[in-house]
């Protein structure tokens, strides 16, 4: 089991990734639904994985991976995106996150990159 910091601007999408991951056995411990939330809730939780959406107001998730990794560089962090947004992903891949989702999600396809990226 897991802790799980979830971050996502859609209140639906946070909703949706709870359930799931909440079914898996793991346990989220906090949201955010900007980058600049998500860096205070990684300092103030010290979760064991971030699952983290590309496109934020405020601060996107890119920056927002770039400063969590600048506080803990063995951060392991999940980025969630949309079809047609590979440049972003890889630039996300190159700032430090271990992973990535692609929206629309099915629940197995979710599980199974969280349990990669945790045993990483």
């Amino acid at each position: 089991m897991a802790r799980v910091l979830v971050v996502d601007d859609a209140a639906f999408m946070r909703m949706l990734l709870k359930k799931i991951l909440t079914q898996a056995g793991h346990e989220v411990v906090g949201e955010a639904s900007n980058g600049k939330e998500a860096v205070e809730k990684y300092k103030q939780l010290k979760p064991d994985l971030v699952t983290m959406d590309i496109v934020m107001p405020e601060m996107d998730g890119i920056t927002a991976v770039k400063e969590i990794m600048k506080i803990d560089p063995n951060a392991k962090i999940i980025m969630i995106t949309a079809v047609g947004q590979e440049a972003k992903v890889m630039e996300a891949l190159k700032s430090g996150a271990k992973g990535y989702i692609v929206k629309p999600f099915q629940a197995q396809k979710v599980i199974e990159e969280v349990n990669r990226v945790l045993s990483s």
